[in-house]
């Protein structure tokens, strides 16, 4: 593998795994605030991220786990409001700046493993950052959003509010490969 998208992969490995972990903790934040909702839409984009993180590193399963990761998110637990907005912040990075550059050179370099992988986390990610957005659009008002079923595809991470579709719009897996957060 090219050294470049190499080290994209590894950064985005880390930016992911910890994008994992803090929606995790922001989920219990939002809790705490009985904003339920909410805190079901942090564990289910969590996971998207932990399935994002999962094709990455597989993209780099010929170092055999032995890189450092590194990452640029911000991190500062606070309250849903300053979570969401941290989350926001976050996602429009990936969709903005990190994901397309990412793309483009794993493309450039011929690494068709790693450019799907950036692929499917950027398509994801434009989902990510619609729901938070709705979500904080409530909670600036002091309410919980509502929310239907939050589904996650368990092969690229495709998230979308509703009922799970016959295949996923990003990947092409079928119906039964989502998993629902009601």
């Amino acid at each position: 593998m090219k050294k470049m998208t190499e080290q994209h992969l590894i950064n985005a490995f880390g930016g992911e795994s910890q994008a994992h972990m803090r929606y995790l903790h922001f989920a219990n934040q939002a809790e705490k605030e009985k904003f339920n909702n909410v805190a079901r839409l942090f564990r289910a984009i969590a996971h998207a991220e932990y399935i994002h993180a999962g094709d990455h590193y597989r993209e780099l399963a010929h170092l055999d786990g032995g890189f450092v990761a590194n990452s640029m998110a911000a991190f500062g637990p606070g309250d849903s409001r300053k979570n969401l907005k941290l989350a926001i912040a976050g996602e429009t990075f990936e969709i903005d700046e990190m994901y397309p550059v990412y793309m483009e050179v794993a493309k450039f370099q011929g690494e068709k493993g790693a450019q799907k992988s950036f692929e499917w986390a950027y398509g994801t990610e434009k989902m990510h950052k619609q729901l938070y957005v709705k979500a904080l659009n409530t909670v600036n008002s002091g309410r919980d959003v509502e929310l239907g079923p939050v589904q996650v595809c368990e092969v690229c991470g495709y998230t979308l509010e509703g009922e799970a579709p016959d295949k996923c719009p990003l990947c092409g897996a079928s119906r039964d490969k989502f998993t629902a957060f009601k």
